[in-house]
């Protein structure tokens, strides 16, 4: 059994350098284009929430802060994510474009202060991602750790490039499915 979690922990560790990899080979102007078509998507699509909470892009992650602006300039709240403490679930922070932002633990930018929110809307980047809406994240486990806590459960919309949709993650456990994908390609309903 324990070779078994190990094949499956290594198989894991290689899948997230290889994605970072894909999304690290994309020229900078195919990222913007793509990231500005997501973001057009999310707008035809997706309802504005009263409090979203978003990520930092990080690793070449696609960037949606347009549309978080956008919610903003309409009268929304947006929050970031913090790390309490490993093996605890996310906190979110509240963010404005004049928000003091310093490195956490991991180098991620994140409020210093701040009100603490509770989000209705989540946008999750996708470091890999299949079809039935389970995320290959960095393997921290938090976005998973947070989803399980969270009463009641905010709508989920992972935001990832195409190049990072695989067949299956093969999810374990405690993978949390996501309500809703949204690529350059398109925004697809995962049933969750």
């Amino acid at each position: 059994m324990e070779s078994r979690f190990e094949d499956s922990t290594a198989r894991r560790q290689a899948l997230r350098r290889e994605m970072v990899n894909r999304r690290a080979a994309l020229d900078a102007a195919t990222h913007a284009r793509r990231s500005a078509e997501i973001v057009e998507i999310l707008r035809s699509t997706v309802k504005m929430p009263q409090i979203c909470a978003f990520c930092w892009p990080i690793k070449h992650e696609p960037d949606v802060r347009a549309i978080v602006d956008d919610w903003l300039g309409q009268g929304a709240r947006a929050a970031l994510p913090v790390v309490d403490a490993p093996g605890a679930p996310l906190r979110f922070r509240e963010w404005t474009p004049t928000a003091l932002l310093a490195p956490d633990r991991y180098g991620i930018p994140t409020p210093v202060a701040g009100d603490w929110l509770v989000p209705d809307l989540i946008l999750i980047p996708l470091n890999g991602f299949d079809a039935a809406g389970y995320r290959l994240g960095y393997g921290g486990g938090f976005f998973d750790r947070t989803l399980a806590a969270l009463v009641p459960r905010p709508l989920t919309v992972g935001v990832g490039f195409e190049i990072n949709r695989i067949d299956s993650i093969q999810p374990e456990a405690h993978d949390q499915r996501l309500d809703w994908i949204v690529t350059e390609a398109g925004a697809f309903s995962c049933g969750g």
